[in-house]
């Protein structure tokens, strides 16, 4: 008899995203920038000290908007971690951006800050940092490095939801910020995102692109005349539906945390002993850095031995998955990248294996991933 699947990810329900959607079908409003929303920006203002947060329909969507109020132009250079997901560098290629790779750090999947400099011509207009499984990139030098050279700072926060920087929450550090509320994330709404405006300089025209170039906001609040279509700008506000799912989650945020705080901690505690006889790594956290719990890891010595572990974890019915290829040596980027090898990020994409991380995961869930990662490492080193 086998045993019950194990998934990487599960989505979380705290209890009341049905009663809260149906709230939102009798208040008669469902496109968006109604109460849900507004509890839900209004919610990370205040608790993260955001100057405005705009709801959108992913993170990819926040990411675009960052693009149009960068005003990026075709020829100009944004420099971009390798080792992320593909809207990080695609939201700025869409507006005609050459992008400029940049390699991980040798003890963590973060964009390495002292390599960033060589990196800047006078076309540079945009550091991009992508604060990977919530842990915060080092933001004192990217933000110092950023004002040498009078670059924007960019933060894809899409797995940093309440992780911290020196006690600053991320998100509200770059000029802007990018988080992903998709339903692998700590908190979700299925699919959706959010824009952090952390700049007044882009505060209101941020609004006019995220009401499709028009000034309907403004129009709405009594602030202007007339409705008129005013900027460029797209359908990039979230559904009611969305963001009242998410509201849901927002208001069991300390809950969430608490819990995955918990699982996290337990697989590093089960498995420090076999990372201390050198059988693979764990994860790194800064000591500058407050995580959020987002991802566990491990670091295997070889390609070959992540896919033998992910097909024995497979085999007992538990689902563990590598993460990013490298951008610069995909099928779209290859052609376009310098020719700089970036081989931290290439150690990452190589040798990293996710375990499964989400609310309901129980304890005697882990003990079991837990103890197929022994028996795979046991066997291993018989065999050697």
């Amino acid at each position: 008899m086998s045993l019950a699947p194990i998934p990487f990810n599960k989505p979380y329900l705290s209890g009341q995203e049905l009663a809260y959607i149906q709230q939102a079908l009798r208040n008669g409003k469902l496109s968006g920038n109604g109460w849900f929303t507004q509890q839900c920006q209004q919610f990370l203002e205040q608790r993260y000290g955001i100057r405005k947060a705009l709801l959108t329909t992913s993170g990819t969507a926040a990411l675009e908007m960052a693009a149009l109020l960068l005003d990026i132009q075709p020829g100009d250079e944004v420099i971009v971690p390798t080792f992320t997901f593909t809207s990080t560098a695609n939201a700025f290629v869409l507006r005609g951006a050459h992008i400029v790779f940049a390699d991980s750090l040798p003890e963590h999947p973060n964009v390495d800050v002292a390599q960033l400099e060589p990196l800047i011509t006078s076309r540079t207009r945009a550091i991009v940092v992508v604060h990977y499984a919530g842990v915060a990139c080092d933001m004192a030098a990217v933000m110092a490095l950023a004002a040498r050279h009078n670059l924007f700072v960019i933060e894809d926060a899409a797995q940093a939801i309440d992780g911290y920087y020196q006690q600053r929450p991320l998100g509200s550090i770059g000029h802007l910020a990018a988080f992903s509320f998709h339903e692998t994330k700590n908190v979700i709404a299925g699919e959706g995102g959010l824009l952090s405006i952390n700049d007044a300089r882009f505060q209101e025209r941020a609004e006019i692109i995220w009401e499709k170039g028009t000034n309907r906001a403004a129009y709405f609040r009594g602030e202007t005349a007339r409705y008129q279509w005013v900027d460029v700008g797209s359908s990039y506000l979230a559904s009611e539906l969305n963001a009242a799912y998410l509201w849901a989650q927002l208001e069991k945020l300390g809950t969430i945390q608490a819990q995955r705080q918990r699982q996290w901690e337990q697989y590093y505690q089960a498995l420090a002993p076999l990372a201390a006889a050198n059988f693979f790594a764990l994860p790194v956290v800064p000591a500058y850095a407050l995580h959020n719990w987002h991802i566990f890891y491990l670091l295997c010595h070889t390609l070959e031995e992540r896919t033998a572990l992910i097909q024995h974890l497979s085999a007992r019915n538990i689902l563990a998955v590598f993460h990013y290829q490298t951008l610069h040596n995909s099928p779209f980027y290859m052609a376009r990248h310098d020719g700089r090898t970036l081989p931290n990020a290439g150690y990452y994409a190589d040798h990293l294996v996710r375990l499964p991380l989400f609310f309901e995961l129980t304890f005697t869930d882990q003990q079991r991933v837990v103890k197929a990662i022994q028996e795979f490492y046991a066997s291993a080193a018989s065999n050697s």
